[in-house]
């Protein structure tokens, strides 16, 4: 945000918090706000700096899904080299049918949102449309909190991600996956109660205190299987011999 986008460091803390607390990611908020970037150059800044050594492989956890009879799918708001390395880091690379990540959702540099969050180009889809006029000036959102005006509303933006409940849904309409009958895994509060609202059965990962939205609550992602020993009962088995590299942006969930 300094060194790319040439915002105040005094500014970081403050306007990264309203960013993300608004928007779901920063980098949703900062396109909201009327900055213009390249998507990959992002995400190879933000996340080429990222101490990746510290992910070891993880055993226990690739048994776990290895062992789990149904289908396994990612679906991340990063995008897929962060996504692969850390599964590759994790040894957890072909443990998943697939991942549905920032670039699944967000296939076209767009500079337009729909009024309507139903609407097929909101969801990012083929158009490539870029020649609409771009605002030029920048939504001061710390003013618009400092002092708010009456009727006065927040820009949208054009990345499709959690938590909003129409990136999820993209999501399993990509998957081809019924709401109803998916179990759907995160660490973020936001994300469980966006999941819950499009009708999925939710777990939160992280605490054992569980939330409203949340069906399940896990202080470890490890304790899958005390708290869900049904999962491995099912007699609704998948196949799910998963060979070599997880594939990106064919139907996964997780």
């Amino acid at each position: 945000m300094v060194e790319k986008l040439g915002i105040g460091r005094e500014k970081i803390v403050e306007l990264s918090n309203y960013l993300y607390k608004n928007y779901g990611t920063t980098m949703a908020g900062l396109r909201a706000v009327g900055y213009d970037f390249d998507y990959d150059d992002y995400h190879s800044y933000v996340h080429g700096g990222l101490p990746y050594e510290n992910l070891k492989p993880d055993p226990q956890l690739r048994s776990l899904l290895l062992t789990l009879p149904i289908r396994k799918i990612i679906f991340t708001n990063a995008d897929r080299v962060h996504a692969i390395k850390a599964l590759s880091k994790l040894g957890l690379e072909d443990c998943f049918e697939g991942i549905i990540c920032f670039e699944t959702l967000n296939p076209t540099h767009k500079n337009t949102v729909s009024d309507d969050e139903d609407d097929v180009e909101f969801l990012g889809s083929v158009s490539t449309t870029t020649s609409v006029a771009k605002n030029p000036e920048i939504f001061d959102i710390i003013g618009h909190f400092a002092d708010p005006k009456p009727g006065a509303t927040l820009p949208k933006t054009p990345i499709v991600c959690k938590p909003q409940d129409s990136a999820i849904e993209l999501a399993l309409k990509i998957a081809k996956i019924n709401p109803q009958r998916t179990l759907f895994f995160d660490d973020s509060v936001r994300n469980i109660q966006a999941g819950k609202r499009v009708g999925l059965h939710t777990v939160l990962v992280g605490t054992s205190q569980r939330p409203k939205g949340a069906d399940y609550a896990l202080e470890s992602i490890h304790n899958i299987k005390q708290a869900l020993p049904e999962l491995w009962e099912t007699d609704v088995k998948s196949d799910v011999s998963y060979a070599g590299q997880v594939a990106v942006e064919t139907p996964v969930i997780a």
